[in-house]
């Protein structure tokens, strides 16, 4: 038996009046509702109660790993991906590089864009050289990431510092939301300093003749202790692997000991090379039993507010990847099992992640599981199907 996780990140919506519906339920996911025709659906609590719905927190959940044991924080998973070395003792955060608006004192900037405008891995690197030159030190060290994500470690650190994720104030001013606390001051300080540093940088000068948004401030987040997952085959006894755009997933991957391929041409946006991922799991699920396909593009739809790319972004999951990876193994014919779902919503309407309880299809290639008319959130909430822990789910699935 070969196990597929097809997991759409924040693919799971409210409903909306304009649409009648939500994203998932009136996009054209024909494979989807196929499925659900001799599968199983219903709902699936991924965030458990007093953690905040992170993609970190959801996707350890759905993977199977219980983030009340597990977690320690987001930005340690995708230092992880990128080969950082961490004592138990560092701190790891987020750094992005975002936009704000162009307000002479920095507590009066609004959040413009989380990802100032989904930059360029290469225009990236070269900004973050300039922040590394500027704060690099004995204890603080920049890493260079993909696009606008990025790491800080803090050696030896202090946790405790009340940092707020980005993409949660978009459009909001942000005095209110500067880091407080252990390093709130110099945090405040290093972002000043990195306006100021940026804002004319020959990137962001060039960024700005071509009308796209500037990344001209850094912003830190999420952070946390070195990780410790017990590996993927030791925990369930199958051996996997992670395809994904995303450091944050490649380090959960990396972490439970699990196959994670650099795939060329994915980028976490809805323009990913869906054919390059799709190529990248069969290739895992040769030499393994399970393989987790992380798809960011909705989630990144939902934190811009993008109603009809959100509807598209599912579409392009069901034709590019769940379609094609439910032909290729139905051809090999070794009975397998594909779980699709989200990790949690991240509706439009708030454009940012919240902690409802997400629909999940389950399907079996040579047994019946059950019969429902299509798939979305109405439809699953109705299955009377429920759990109330994503790791319970992933253990049936994996049975």
């Amino acid at each position: 038996m070969k196990y597929l996780v097809i997991l759409g990140d924040g693919m799971a919506d409210y409903y909306i009046e304009q649409i009648k519906g939500t994203p998932l339920s009136v996009a054209r996911k024909p494979m989807a509702d196929a499925l659900a025709k001799r599968g199983t659906i219903g709902l699936v609590k991924t965030v458990p109660e007093g953690f905040k719905p992170g993609s970190d927190t959801a996707n350890l959940s759905v993977m199977g790993y219980e983030p009340q044991k597990y977690y320690t924080g987001r930005s340690p998973l995708e230092a992880y991906s990128l080969g950082i070395k961490m004592d138990d003792d560092d701190l790891a955060l987020r750094c992005n590089l975002l936009t704000l608006s162009d307000e002479d004192n920095y507590a009066d900037k609004t959040m413009i864009d989380y990802s100032a405008g989904e930059i360029t891995p290469e225009e990236a690197a070269e900004l973050m050289e300039a922040v590394k030159s500027a704060f690099n030190s004995d204890t603080m060290t920049f890493y260079t990431g993909f696009s606008y994500r990025h790491c800080l470690i803090i050696r030896h650190g202090v946790a405790g510092t009340s940092l707020t994720p980005p993409h949660d104030i978009t459009g909001k001013k942000i005095a209110d939301y500067l880091p407080k606390g252990v390093y709130g001051d110099a945090f405040v300080e290093m972002y000043k300093k990195s306006a100021a540093l940026l804002k004319d940088h020959p990137v962001n000068v060039s960024r700005r003749n071509r009308g796209l948004n500037t990344a001209n401030s850094i912003w830190l987040w999420g952070e946390g202790r070195r990780p410790a997952l017990d590996s993927f085959k030791s925990k369930f006894g199958k051996t996997g692997g992670v395809i994904s755009a995303v450091d944050l997933l490649k380090g959960i991957g990396k972490a439970a000991m699990m196959e994670v391929p650099d795939v060329k041409g994915a980028t976490g946006t809805i323009d990913t090379d869906y054919a390059a991922k799709v190529s990248a799991a069969l290739k895992v699920l040769d030499g393994n039993d399970f393989c987790y396909v992380h798809i960011e593009a909705p989630d990144e739809c939902g934190h811009q507010g993008d109603l009809q790319s959100k509807i598209k972004a599912i579409e392009l999951l069901d034709e590019k990847v769940l379609t094609p990876l439910y032909n290729a193994l139905k051809q090999k014919g070794e009975p397998f099992r594909i779980l699709f779902l989200p990790d949690h919503p991240t509706p439009v309407s708030v454009r940012t992640h919240v902690s409802d309880p997400v629909p999940y299809l389950m399907y079996q290639s040579d047994k019946v599981l059950g019969s429902f008319d299509g798939f979305d959130e109405e439809k699953a909430a109705a299955s009377g199907n429920r759990y109330d822990s994503a790791p319970l789910l992933m253990k049936d699935f994996l049975k």
